[in-house]
């Protein structure tokens, strides 16, 4: 019961994460362009460029705090990922959803990457 109380936060926290991604992705594409006057359609376009290092099943982050922010480039796998649910839960109560560009985390970048790292050395010891 406790893996399907688990399984469905997980689920509501990766909707909530997509619906920001998008609702970003729509204030990036439309600033400096009046939707009126350009259409639905060509915001809905300019809203599908992403920057060149956000590979396809990646999204970027942000660790805020300390002396100089850090831009992360993650895979969208990290989203089922404990520690990173954490930190994405950490930033919902301290920003909430009105958040605009790059997702902000709360955190150091040497924390996020330590729990990239703890992620990737964890999947890698599965693949062998």
């Amino acid at each position: 019961m406790k893996n399907m109380e688990e399984s469905l936060k997980r689920a509501m926290m990766l909707k909530l994460f997509i619906r920001k991604l998008k609702r970003v992705l729509l204030l990036s594409a439309s600033r400096g362009a009046n939707v009126r006057e350009t259409g639905f359609d060509e915001v809905m376009e300019a809203a599908k460029i992403v920057p060149v290092d956000v590979k396809k099943g990646h999204f970027a982050v942000t660790a805020i705090k300390g002396e100089e922010p850090k831009r992360f480039v993650v895979k969208l796998d990290c989203l089922s990922n404990p520690d990173f649910l954490s930190l994405l839960e950490q930033a919902k109560e301290e920003y909430g959803f009105q958040q605009e560009g790059v997702l902000a985390v709360p955190c150091r970048p040497e924390e996020l990457q330590m729990i990239l790292e703890k992620r990737r050395r964890r999947r890698a010891s599965t693949e062998w």
